[in-house]
């Protein structure tokens, strides 16, 4: 995690180089946090990038203990009092550090600073990794999606090709029969065969390109929220809580609903009809990266219920085709879902836990 040569360079002065004002145009220019503490683990320097990290100005956090200034991270304090004890350096990778309302992830490099054989300080390295944690962890997502779908398509377009001649032949020869009862037997065959195809069309997915138009999000997620209801003869409550502020998105209409209509119809499969809840919820979302692309502005759907949850070793498989977790399912809804979310250039993510499931659907406002 060294910020190279220059980085090394600075190790090599002893802790008084850190009270001279020329270090600044070195550390300043750094995007690394650094900080540096005195033997009793008190704050004397702290870089540019590490107020930004830490949202706070070196004159308000300048005298603090490491105590105080990383009481949220109980790891690298330890981490640091045992750098000090030892004299030795020490590395730490994706710890996780309060800021404000939200957990920051980090890599952290301690090196203790000498005078003569003394560790007179602790030279401290942070290093915000959130958004490249997140960019390699979409990446395998959708790289496994893009496979996954490939695979299924070159299956379901193996299957389809034996089956129309399967469906002729039995046509053929219902055509000759004149034993009603052995028309029963090609009529099986018939409609055995039309089901078949039926499930190939829509493991192959979306086969239509979007016919994006301006329009509300809500008049989609209120769509979807009445047809649910519907279908539940009434018996299911769903809540709302819409933020009013969100702009039109450039969309398309039937794709949208489709995909929430699916997710959303997961939730009251996993709840209790009587005790259950959903939640549907939207909100602005700012600066996300999908597909190695960063958006500035995004449409953020929760839909979030209080079912029985996912199992922890399917909640990286839910979005592959033809794997579900209910004797009775498709295992299809889901993986159609994020192929047309996929199509708007957004991404459905999950996280689940007993009590509380959530799919956050993120869709970029563009232009």
């Amino acid at each position: 995690m060294r910020v190279g040569l220059v980085f090394a360079w600075i190790l090599s002065f002893p802790y008084s180089f850190f009270s001279l004002p020329m270090h600044k145009k070195i550390t300043d220019h750094l995007k690394e946090a650094i900080l540096v503490f005195n033997p009793q683990l008190t704050l004397t320097y702290i870089n540019t990038s590490g107020e930004v990290l830490f949202a706070d100005s070196a004159k308000h956090l300048l005298g603090r203990s490491a105590e105080i200034i990383f009481k949220s991270a109980p790891v690298l304090l330890n981490n640091l009092q045992q750098s000090l004890d030892g004299c030795e350096p020490l590395t730490g990778r994706e710890l996780n550090l309060e800021r404000l309302n939200h957990t920051l992830t980090i890599n952290c490099s301690i090196t203790p600073l000498l005078e003569g054989n003394q560790c007179s300080g602790l030279l401290v390295e942070l290093q915000q990794v959130d958004r490249h944690l997140w960019i390699t962890k979409e990446e395998q997502l959708s790289s496994q999606h893009q496979i996954s779908r490939m695979l299924v398509r070159g299956l379901a377009h193996e299957i389809k090709n034996p089956l129309g001649g399967l469906r002729g032949a039995a046509q053929l020869l219902d055509l000759e029969l004149t034993d009603l009862e052995l028309k029963e037997y090609t009529k099986i065959i018939i409609a055995e065969a039309d089901r078949l195809k039926d499930l190939m069309d829509k493991m192959l997915g979306p086969n239509k390109l979007p016919q994006k138009s301006w329009l509300n999000i809500h008049q989609v997620v209120e769509r979807v929220r009445q047809l649910v209801i519907a279908e539940a003869n009434g018996n299911i409550k769903i809540e709302c809580d819409y933020d009013p502020s969100i702009p039109d998105l450039l969309a398309d209409n039937n794709q949208l609903i489709q995909a929430l209509l699916n997710i959303v119809r997961n939730a009251v499969q996993a709840i209790d009809l009587v005790e259950g809840k959903i939640l549907l919820k939207t909100r602005i979302h700012r600066q996300m990266t999908i597909g190695r692309k960063l958006y500035r502005l995004l449409i953020k759907i929760d839909i979030i219920d209080n079912g029985i949850g996912i199992e922890p070793d399917m909640i990286g498989q839910i979005f592959y085709p033809m794997v579900t977790g209910r004797a009775e399912g498709t295992g299809l809804g889901l993986s159609i879902a994020q192929a047309l979310i996929n199509q708007h250039n957004g991404l459905i993510e999950c996280s689940s836990e007993l009590g509380k499931t959530v799919f956050s659907i993120y869709l970029p406002l563009e232009g």
